[in-house]
């Protein structure tokens, strides 16, 4: 896996990145979130260093991951894995009623 250099702008400053090809779609999203993040929080505060408001970004964004990793553990939320896994039993157990039935009907 070769790494490959990405150029992005947080805060309208220039970061060059390095990524695996298979990341740099997730590497994007996730700059994206925190520039928007970064920008809602400038815009909404009288904080004006940028290190000040990179913490405050990261403080919301732990929130919400928190949030819902508490979702999660109270069932009020599934992880996708585990919905496909859910879908992938329920698909095996209707395939095996169909082969029953087409069996016991020929």
């Amino acid at each position: 896996m070769s790494a490959k250099q990405i150029e992005v702008q947080i805060l309208g400053q220039p970061y060059r990145l390095s990524c695996s090809p298979e990341s740099e779609a997730v590497l994007r999203e996730s700059v994206a979130r925190v520039d928007s993040e970064m920008n809602k929080v400038r815009a909404q505060s009288p904080i004006r260093g940028t290190d000040r408001i990179a913490v405050m970004a990261a403080l919301s964004i732990a929130s919400e991951l928190l949030n819902l990793q508490q979702s999660v553990r109270h069932g009020e939320a599934f992880p996708a894995e585990e919905i496909r896994q859910t879908i992938a039993r329920m698909n095996e157990q209707i395939d095996s009623a169909v082969q029953r039935v087409a069996h016991h009907g020929a």
